[in-house]
């Protein structure tokens, strides 16, 4: 494909205005009138479409590839939620628009989306209140760890420590010590969880949480999760849920009836809209009772009259974290998800999520080293230990599933698998669609043992094929200079 800048030819011109059909008062001023060259193609407008149509047909994207990305749940975005955050009501809205007196009208909707969508999250999740300002999983992380903050210097507590298993999802460490926490990692034992014995060893009346991602990043629910809140309650800590796995335990359990104290959800991830590509995305927090004086403001409530409003009266608050009130069409799609599917298709879509990823998990059992092998949740994890004997790295074994179609599973992460891949089919996917990508697997693992030096070639049918990485990273230049 011709870069736009090999199109460009001297003169060439898109759709141009006729001055006569200029008012005079439309004129530009003079010192706002470019004095230099753009630099830019010269083009006609067809050329432009035809060149940015075809860039477009071009990217790998989940409404045309199957994405089993681990940890990352890249299901698919129903369109029907797109539309609901594309009305115009909720498109076009201003956050300084006043909230009651006057024009108010135009956003009480909004605040009632808001204010509904805190109170499904608490019957989702079993939390207290929430706050829908955070923008990602992570922001939704340092709020959390904000809250624990500022939890124990209202009690004048002298705790410095949070404690995270290493088969946590990885930001976690980071969010704590953003907070101004020590954090310490707690191994995992032979099943592929926290180990308790460990675990029981750091609790310490200085430990000033918990936080733990459930079902953790090998898939795998801790079956003595609240064994665990009861003992961390027990030395003094806040016990907080990672909940960017959610989608594995949707209406089978809830954080807060186990013990949880806070909660991150992703809504990017769990509800509607793919995660990937830097956003946006929505991390909303929950909190249990004792914790909701130190929410971040404002707070959407409710009047006597029915109407919606922010309330800052929250002395103890933790302050803004984000501007305004979140991303807010992210939290428009989610309400329509959460509307549309309800109760019984949340289950049912956990439910699918667990059994496509114990599919996967059974299929490939033999191809790939399993190092938990265990039933899984809504993810596996395999080791491409037994390909890297001949050669064959996780890295190969992804790109030469980019030449058959697929967009590969994650690799490398979690840390504690050497040659990690990570899938999760997600509840979406046909049957017929993850077997093609169980085979292409299959295959992959059988090349790997007769034809090793073949992923050399691979990707062999992409436009980018084999880029010199480490230079791409350390030297990148994506200038045209003709």
């Amino acid at each position: 494909m011709q870069l736009i800048f090999e199109k460009s030819r001297p003169g060439r011109t898109g759709f141009k205005i006729q001055k006569k059909d200029v008012p005079a008062t439309a004129k530009l001023p003079e010192n706002l009138m470019r004095k230099t060259d753009t630099g830019l193609p010269e083009v006609s407008e067809l050329d432009v479409i035809r060149h940015f149509s075809g860039l477009a047909n071009m990217n790998f994207c989940v409404d045309t590839n199957f994405y089993p990305l681990g940890s990352c749940t890249m299901k698919y975005n129903p369109k029907f939620t797109e539309k609901a955050a594309d009305f115009e009501g909720f498109r076009e809205v201003h956050p300084l628009l006043p909230q009651l007196m006057g024009g108010g009208v135009l956003t009480q909707g909004c605040l009632e989306i808001l204010y509904n969508m805190e109170m499904l999250l608490n019957e989702i999740t079993g939390m207290d209140a929430f706050t829908m300002q955070p923008l990602a999983g992570a922001h939704g992380e340092l709020t959390g760890a904000m809250i624990i903050a500022a939890y124990h210097k209202s009690r004048k507590n002298n705790k410095k420590y949070v404690l995270v298993p290493d088969s946590s999802h990885g930001t976690n460490p980071a969010s704590a010590a953003i907070a101004g926490f020590d954090v310490i990692v707690i191994p995992s034992d032979k099943d592929g969880v926290m180990d308790i014995n460990e675990y029981g060893k750091h609790l310490g009346e200085d430990v000033a949480g918990v936080m733990l991602t459930c079902p953790n990043t090998l898939g795998i629910l801790n079956p003595r999760v609240k064994e665990i809140c009861e003992m961390g309650h027990k030395a003094g800590a806040l016990m907080y849920y990672d909940g960017a796995n959610l989608n594995a335990i949707l209406g089978k359990m809830r954080p807060g009836d186990v013990g949880f104290d806070i909660v991150h959800l992703n809504l990017h991830k769990t509800f509607a809209t793919p995660h990937g590509g830097g956003g946006p995305g929505a991390g909303p927090v929950g909190v249990k009772e004792h914790l909701a004086e130190f929410m971040p403001i404002s707070k959407v409530v409710r009047r006597t009259d029915g109407t919606f409003c922010l309330d800052y009266n929250y002395p103890k608050s933790i302050g803004y974290i984000a501007p305004f009130y979140g991303n807010f069409g992210v939290i428009v799609k989610a309400y329509a998800y959460l509307l549309m599917l309800g109760k019984s298709g949340l289950i049912d879509a956990a439910e699918k999520a667990v059994l496509n990823a114990n599919y996967v998990r059974a299929k490939l059992d033999g191809f790939y080293k399993l190092p938990y092998n265990r039933k899984c949740m809504h993810e596996c994890v395999f080791s491409a230990e037994k390909q890297k004997s001949n050669g064959v790295s996780a890295l190969d074994i992804a790109k030469y599933l980019i030449s058959r179609g697929f967009h590969p599973p994650t690799v490398y992460f979690p840390l504690i698998v050497k040659e990690a891949l990570m899938i999760e089919p997600t509840e979406t996917e046909s049957k017929e669609t993850i077997d093609r990508f169980i085979d292409a697997m299959k295959d992959a693992a059988e090349l790997a043992e007769k034809d090793p030096g073949i992923f050399a070639k691979m990707p062999d049918n992409t436009p980018v094929q084999k880029p010199d990485e480490v230079k791409a990273a350390r030297d990148l230049d994506i200038r045209w200079r003709g």
